[in-house]
């Protein structure tokens, strides 16, 4: 539970859980532990040796590295020096952290050692003077980040923080044209606080272990460990995420909760080592940012025996929006629902007229409250297209229902046309999952003459297995109008997925539509 007396800004977390509970272990890492009155003084530090740098309030400070208690002494530090952290995607390629680097104007980068020989190429050939710095490791062309931190004083510099101070810089995938820069501020993040206590299946308490492997440079993961040390518990964090090293570490850390992409939830269960693992002690698993069907979820339920919490939002609304609560999961009929509006926050399905469309009707999810960005950075009238009149749509396509739940069907670029028909590449791909032999799967539309698109399933098969093709199609038309079932099936042994665990159809699409002037999806 978040005291929001006292912790009124994201750098207020530090401050007072180091007068709170100084000696209480704040971060965990490959056996390494933290406490809060450490987190404190480490992010003085940084948010001196920021100043002592030059950097003034609102500059940007970047950061490109895997999960790493650094991340934090520099967020808390950045702060403190009324600056905004800009974590980068690890997994971009070198013109498109080039890109962000030069857009974000940033003139230091904290950069983890796996990292650092592309971020020198990258620096090389930058316009503007960029400093590096080491969060790990000693190379003779960069300062490390002890040695850069260390001699600052580990006071507080009690600099006058604003409420519309950005303090967090995410940027988009860009899975078209180029990734944009979502500004969140004090204000955001104060308002998430004073909501997130009031949550099913959020509502953190001091000493909760909290397991965090989602990536800290997208809003989900940072999210969680943000409110997890907001609220006096302390983050288990992975630099990566692979089954048995989860399993492993929520055996030996009595980990209380954790939120997982669908993806990961998908890869515990086909792991061999969850039959032999003690996850007693887990009392909730979130999960978002991607579909689940139904099939994966019915069986993780099963298997960890704890609550599931649903949440839906963007990262343009701080990753908040709807929530489907843990005893929401055994309402009939509600599975397949993203939730309901989130305490303080308005969610509302609207047409392509404008209006607010009737219950039960397919139209663009929108999103209001003081969870909203600020903006684009340095893009007025991208802002302006997304933000309108209070609400942020976010080109999902979904409905209502009379119980006030949200279904989300798809994201509104990837509806299928067939034959005048809108198909949901998520409901087809619900209705496959649990047919004999399939792992994964993710459904696109591919050309046809005769119906300008049709459903085609990529399929991951389970290891020893060879499923028909046919008996999957037969599977889905049991659970589907016929027009939504897929035509074809294809094979694929890993399915390409962004680092939220979003599957790229984009790059699925691609080879189908290659040489077509017109790609109608």
């Amino acid at each position: 539970m978040i005291d929001t007396s006292v912790i009124r800004r994201l750098s207020d977390i530090a401050r007072v859980q180091a007068i709170q509970r100084p000696q209480a272990v704040a971060i965990v890492q490959d056996g390494h532990a933290a406490t809060f009155e450490a987190l404190e003084r480490a992010s003085n530090q940084v948010a001196h040796a920021l100043l002592n740098e030059g950097v003034a309030p609102g500059d940007r400070v970047c950061i490109l590295a895997k999960n790493s208690s650094r991340f934090f002494e520099l967020f808390f530090g950045a702060a403190k020096a009324r600056a905004c952290l800009t974590p980068i995607n690890v997994r971009l390629a070198g013109p498109e952290i080039a890109y962000i680097l030069a857009d974000s104007k940033a003139r230091l980068l904290f950069v983890g050692e796996e990292f650092f020989e592309i971020a020198e190429r990258i620096v090389a050939a930058s316009e503007a003077p960029v400093k590096v710095i080491a969060l790990a490791g000693a190379p003779a062309s960069a300062p490390g980040f002890e040695s850069w931190r260390s001699g600052h004083s580990d006071a507080d510099p009690a600099l006058p923080e604003r409420d519309d101070d950005d303090v967090l810089q995410l940027y988009t995938s860009g899975t078209t044209g180029h990734p944009k820069g979502v500004m969140l501020s004090n204000a955001n993040y104060s308002q998430a606080m004073a909501i997130v206590g009031r949550v099913e299946g959020f509502d953190y308490q001091p000493d909760d272990a909290v397991l965090v492997v989602m990536p800290l440079f997208h809003v989900a993961g940072f999210n969680a460990s943000a409110f997890t040390l907001a609220s006096g518990g302390r983050v288990i964090l992975l630099a990566d995420f692979s089954p048995d090293g989860v399993l492993e570490t929520i055996e030996r850390s009595s980990v209380a909760y954790t939120l997982l992409a669908p993806a990961m939830i998908l890869m515990l269960l086909q792991s061999a080592r969850l039959p032999q693992t003690d996850v007693s002690t887990l009392k909730v698993i979130s999960y978002g940012a991607a579909p689940i069907s139904e099939d994966v979820l019915n069986r993780a339920k099963t298997a960890f025996g704890c609550g599931f919490a649903q949440f839906y939002g963007m990262t343009e609304t701080l990753g908040a929006g709807a929530h489907l609560a843990p005893s929401d999961h055994a309402l009939p009929g509600k599975l397949r629902s993203c939730g309901r509006a989130l305490e303080g926050i308005e969610v509302a399905v609207f047409g392509s007229d404008g209006a607010r469309t009737p219950i039960g009707e397919v139209g663009e999810i929108a999103i209001k409250g003081g969870v909203l960005m600020k903006g684009y950075w340095n893009r007025p009238e991208a802002t302006a297209a997304t933000i309108r009149d209070g609400w942020l749509f976010t080109g999902d396509a979904g409905i209502q229902d009379d119980d006030g739940f949200f279904y989300i069907h798809d994201r509104m670029k990837d509806m299928i046309i067939s034959g005048g028909e809108n198909v949901y590449p998520a409901e087809v791909e619900n209705a496959i999952f649990g047919a004999p032999g399939v792992a994964d799967v993710a459904v696109i539309g591919v050309p046809s003459e005769r119906w300008g698109e049709e459903v085609k399933a990529i399929v991951v098969a389970e290891p020893g297995t060879a499923p028909d093709p046919a008996a999957i199609i037969a599977w889905a038309r049991e659970r589907i109008a016929g027009y939504k079932a897929p035509r074809s099936i294809d094979f694929i042994d890993v399915l390409p997925r962004n680092a939220s665990g979003k599957v790229l159809r984009k790059d699925l699409r691609e080879q189908y539509w290659a040489g077509l002037d017109r790609r109608i999806s």
